[in-house]
């Protein structure tokens, strides 16, 4: 039964938020402000009245969220409050960018385009996410408020993420992992990035989220306890030299602690920065760097520091703009803690990034064009040098956002900030573009490097050149940076557009001298007899010698001899549909889609998902195919082919054996392999098909392919094996 919904009570609501934002935004309007803020809230109200989100609340509150945190968490202003509350007008309603531009002005209307995504059908192969994304971009480098209305926007459908279906949180939540929370920490938004990255865990992995959640507040109080009393002394001291400050104690996120104890292989106990503290001091600007050193010097005749983690990026702010100073040092319980020093202004710039940037800037103050400043021109340069297709430039840019840097120097002491692993031909390309294609090679600290050399913290790179050096394929395993990329690739497409024409010439004269007619039919027996798909591909084999031009003869035109057929492109279909038969899997074991029908499908050998697996379905031009939710593709998958995911369970009619591989690790001992392969055949009816297992010092490491039902099968072979006498670990691997 539907419930009635009071019109009255939803009208006090939505003024409710409406009255909530102006008074947030009071402090940052100008004369005239409150007005288009009222009319922008009026005209969204009406274009959006027929319309209800999933959760079955009026539309409008969404528009009037995400202005909510544009101006409370980002702290944009009225440009960016009214773009925010119009964002969805011309995707949803009747309204067009020309109205929006006529009401509100060019600024808005601009914003709210590159917010607005592409209509249309998208050819197979391109990715609607991928073209969606290229266009915001090119407005990002005009104006930074589409993305950072595109981020609070995002945030707020992360935050209402429950009342979506289950397919659509795994492709938003995907989505977000793979290219938001990226852009909000290249951004300097330090506390959205933190929040997307904690939300996406809760909707792909809600078990492991919960569990570190409740870990995380059982130890609050325990921690609460401990940053009273280590800070206590530093608060004194500060107090005695006359600082004004503000000292607190933040934790880590569910997301980093789950990614530091996979990547360093430990338990939630031994993960040692839980949190870290935070002295904030209030200085003139001037004062900064010298008071961070200050504090940092108080700090440390407390506590002992260790000083292989010392991190001063006052001096040398991080490409996102954040400046702070980091040192780790050793409380008296013995436990590591970190401890971040920063004035007022650098914390604002921590947490809100890019707008903080501009309100410093608004001030008057005097900046050198910051580093934020300089990606922004980057990505820039990239949007117009680009002619790859939209899903290659969003890997491109992708691999741009989530890089350490690296420092280097010219001859002349100028500082060109890179990505780490730069190379030498990167830092020539960065110089200028025909520096980088007429590269040779490179003297860094005096002594002479190819152009493969990886760059280190303070190099002093000299490049070295010649007219006669030109970029070749393998450059491009020489180079990360996206600007090197484009230029090579653009120098190798022209140079083998212009060698291609070429070859078309040495052709039509051969076929000339033959008394040949250049037509269609002759042409296709040409490519036919050098078995090659693609004319330009043939000119070009033909011009560099590839191909001699001299076993063009006359039998081959010959019409009373049939063609030779073109060469077609194998099919990958018939393959996988042996592997299929042999592996034994059959199509009703699984439930696909909507309305549960039946789908041809293979299993995606990346994953190799087993019944009882949480799964999707991608949709191929073969077919479906089926993978973990938690596979190493999914979230690439799914953010750049959300349309193409297909809803996918077990059934438990079935049962069949499905390869999965264990790892095991533990202390050798004699009849202990015997002890393992008795519980994997005997008491659990498992076949086995390969173990290895390596002994070094005592302790051995194996490797078991087995055949198992579905996952609880696994499960429980795997308890089974960890009592065996020795065992310290079992788990299963992506075979």
């Amino acid at each position: 039964m539907a419930t009635l919904i009071d019109p009255e009570v939803e009208r006090q609501e939505i003024l409710r938020h409406y009255r909530r934002l102006l008074r947030t935004a009071k402090p940052y309007l100008k004369e005239g402000d409150a007005k288009l803020i009222k009319k922008a809230f009026n005209t969204s109200l009406e274009a959006h009245k027929e319309m209800r989100r999933k959760s079955g609340e009026p539309y409008i509150l969404h528009p009037l969220a995400v202005a909510q945190i544009v101006v409370e968490e980002i702290g944009l202003g009225t440009t960016s409050i009214v773009a925010a509350l119009l964002h969805d007008v011309v995707e949803d309603t009747p309204w067009e960018i020309a109205d929006v531009e006529r009401e509100f002005g060019t600024k808005v209307a601009r914003i709210v385009d590159g917010l607005t995504k592409i209509s249309g059908v998208f050819e197979y192969g391109t990715s609607e996410q991928a073209e969606n994304f290229r266009k915001m971009l090119l407005t990002l480098s005009e104006d930074v408020r589409v993305i950072l209305i595109k981020l609070a926007d995002r945030l707020h459908n992360m935050r209402t993420l429950d009342s979506m279906p289950r397919h659509k949180q795994l492709k938003i939540s995907s989505e977000t992992i793979y290219l938001y929370a990226p852009l909000a920490h290249r951004l300097g938004l330090y506390a959205i990035k933190t929040e997307l990255e904690d939300l996406h865990l809760k909707y792909t992995d809600t078990e492991i989220y919960n569990e570190l959640l409740n870990r995380v507040r059982q130890s609050r109080s325990a921690r609460n306890r401990f940053i009273k009393e280590f800070v206590l002394p530093i608060d004194d001291e500060l107090k005695a030299q006359g600082f004004g400050f503000e000292i607190k104690g933040r934790p880590k996120s569910i997301y980093s602690i789950l990614k530091k104890m996979r990547k360093q292989n430990i338990t939630f106990d031994e993960v040692y920065d839980l949190f870290a503290i935070r002295v904030i001091l209030d200085v003139p600007q001037e004062q900064e760097k010298a008071a961070c050193w200050q504090v940092y010097s108080i700090v440390t005749d407390f506590y002992q520091p260790n000083p292989d983690r010392l991190r001063d990026w006052v001096s040398t702010p991080k490409a996102n703009g954040y400046e702070s100073l980091h040192t780790t040092v050793m409380s008296r319980s013995g436990q590591w803690v970190e401890v971040q020093i920063r004035s007022r202004r650098m914390d604002e710039i921590a947490e809100k990034g890019y707008a903080a940037h501009w309100k410093y800037k608004d001030t008057g103050a005097i900046q050198p064009e910051s580093t934020l400043e300089a990606w922004i021109n980057k990505v820039r340069e990239m949007l117009e040098t680009n002619n790859s297709s939209a899903l290659e430039f969003m890997d491109e840019f992708r691999q741009n956002l989530f890089v350490k840097e690296v420092y280097a120097f010219t001859p002349k002491g100028k500082l060109l900030i890179l990505p780490d692993k730069a190379t030498a031909l990167d830092f020539a390309f960065e110089i200028h573009t025909h520096i980088g294609l007429q590269c040779l090679g490179a003297k860094v600290n005096q002594k002479l490097q190819p152009l493969s050399y990886q760059l280190r913290n303070g190099d002093q790179v000299e490049i070295l050149t010649s007219q006669k050096q030109k970029p070749t394929e393998e450059w491009l395993q020489y180079v990360i940076t996206s600007k090197a990329r484009s230029k090579i690739k653009e120098w190798l497409r022209d140079d083998k557009r212009s060698k291609a024409d070429d070859g078309r010439f040495i052709v039509e004269k051969r076929l000339e001298l033959l008394g040949v007619e250049y037509s269609q039919d002759n042409f296709n027996r040409l490519l036919a007899h050098f078995k090659t798909y693609n004319a330009q591909e043939f000119f070009y084999r033909v011009a560099i010698g590839q191909i001699d031009g001299r076993e063009i003869k006359t039998d081959l035109f010959d019409p009373t001899i049939e063609a030779p057929r073109l060469p077609s492109k194998l099919e990958p279909k018939a393959f996988d549909h042996e592997v299929q038969k042999i592996r034994g899997l059959s199509a009703n074991m699984l439930v696909i889609g909507e309305q549960t029908d039946k789908f041809d499908y293979t299993i995606a050998p990346c994953c190799n998902p087993i019944p009882g697996d949480d799964v999707f379905g991608f949709e191929t031009e073969n077919g479906i195919v089926i993978h973990r939710t938690s596979c190493p593709k999914a979230v690439k998958m799914m953010s750049n082919y959300g349309n193409r995911i297909v809803r996918a369970k077990w059934t438990d009619q079935l049962e069949l054996a499905f390869l999965a591989g264990l790892r095991i690790k533990g202390s050798d001992r004699v009849g202990l392999v015997n002890d393992v392969t008795r519980i994997i055949s005997n008491s659990l009816k498992v076949n086995m098909r390969s173990i290895t297992i390596d002994s070094d010092d005592g302790m051995f490491e194996g490797q078991i392919m087995v055949f198992v039902n579905d996952t609880a099968h696994l499960n429980k072979l795997i308890q089974r094996l960890s009592k065996v006498n020795g065992v310290l670990l079992v788990e299963r691997f992506d075979s």
